[in-house]
């Protein structure tokens, strides 16, 4: 970190500490992009007193909240994410949606920022006023998405888009986490990748609620047709879906913005029908019992380290690990069951 990089580091911190969290979120709430990029900075903190803020404005703008269509997207290396991110978010402009765009990009090893950034490679859209994008890097966490991304989805509810679209890191299994955080799933793949029946694993295509192969122009353009084709009959292999939705095929071409209206359509339809039969919100709900196992546990185990006791029993046990003096399964019982032995001292039960 050069001398200018610390010097932003530290004022941003101390913009952070004196923020007041009910004129943020009244900022956010109307609408100011600044506001809820302060706001998303909070919830991707990991420090303590950042996190009571996030959660206070969590709280403060819950009633602006769960109003949007939430969209995941995925596909294959090579797809062009980026590229069909900005041609729909253009199109979804020119039918009057404000877009609120969450891309997830694969974080250094090293020091866990961005390797991609993908706001530098939508550059007519991120220019526009009805636009908010943040790219967020995933820190290592599996799954497409990055720590707080669904936090993330709640803020940009809160402050007035009505379209969220959340890109993940890439394709592969651990890709499938992002339906706990979505209502459609959107799988982008290409044609002449190879065999395209085997070109993704099957985990990911039974997710989806559109496959759409991209790259539909020119000479591809009668190759993509048949490659969609393909696909719609191998989806229709596949169990049929609780929410009472037939998986829909289709192409486009982000180059020549063809395509892009009958995705949109089909998004409507899909909103439209879950919605008349109830999974809609039943899937919100889901998605909340989801998130709250999973914060629960998360939120556990992070006070858990910081607990000298623990966290010096901690450090013993991956010692005897690397050493080779214990296994790793059996120890892990044994810090689980010193765990619930104080749990159970301290509650006065024998």
């Amino acid at each position: 970190m050069n001398e200018e990089q610390r010097r932003n580091w530290i004022l941003s911190r101390q913009r952070r500490k004196s923020v007041d969290i009910t004129v943020l979120a009244q900022d956010l709430m109307a609408g100011n992009r600044q506001a809820l990029g302060q706001g998303i900075t909070l919830v991707e903190s990991t420090q303590p007193e950042d996190r009571r803020k996030a959660l206070a404005l969590l709280s403060h703008t819950k009633q602006a909240q769960g109003m949007s269509i939430r969209i995941g997207i995925t596909g294959v290396p090579g797809v062009g994410k980026s590229t069909f991110i900005e041609a729909f978010g253009m199109y979804l402009l020119s039918v009057g949606k404000r877009l609120a765009v969450l891309a997830v990009d694969p974080s250094s090893t090293k020091n866990k920022g961005s390797i991609l950034g993908d706001k530098t490679r939508m550059n007519e859209l991120s220019m526009q006023d009805q636009v908010f994008i943040r790219p967020s890097p995933s820190g290592g966490t599996l799954g497409g998405l990055a720590r707080s991304t669904n936090e993330s989805i709640l803020l940009c509810e809160a402050a007035g888009y009505d379209v969220i679209l959340v890109e993940t890191v890439g394709v592969g299994q651990s890709e499938t986490m992002v339906r706990q955080s979505v209502d459609f799933f959107l799988l982008l793949m290409l044609s002449g990748a190879g065999d395209e029946l085997q070109g993704i694993k099957r985990g990911i295509m039974e997710l989806a609620d559109l496959l759409v192969v991209t790259k539909a122009d020119g000479e591809n353009c009668r190759a993509a047709n048949r490659a969609a084709s393909e696909y719609k009959n191998a989806m229709h292999l596949f169990p049929a879906n609780e929410n009472g939705w037939i998986p829909v095929t289709a192409t486009c071409s982000a180059l020549e913005k063809t395509g892009l209206n009958n995705i949109w359509r089909q998004i409507e339809s899909f909103v439209n029908q879950t919605k008349i039969n109830g999974w809609f919100e039943k899937n919100r709900k889901d998605q909340q019992l989801f998130w709250f196992d999973r914060m629960v546990q998360n939120d556990l185990l992070e006070r858990l380290k910081n607990e000298s006791h623990f966290s010096e029993l901690m450090h013993e046990a991956e010692q005897r690990i690397r050493d080779g003096h214990d296994n790793a399964f059996v120890l892990a019982q044994k810090i689980v069951h010193e765990i619930f032995k104080t749990y159970i001292k301290s509650n006065g039960k024998n």
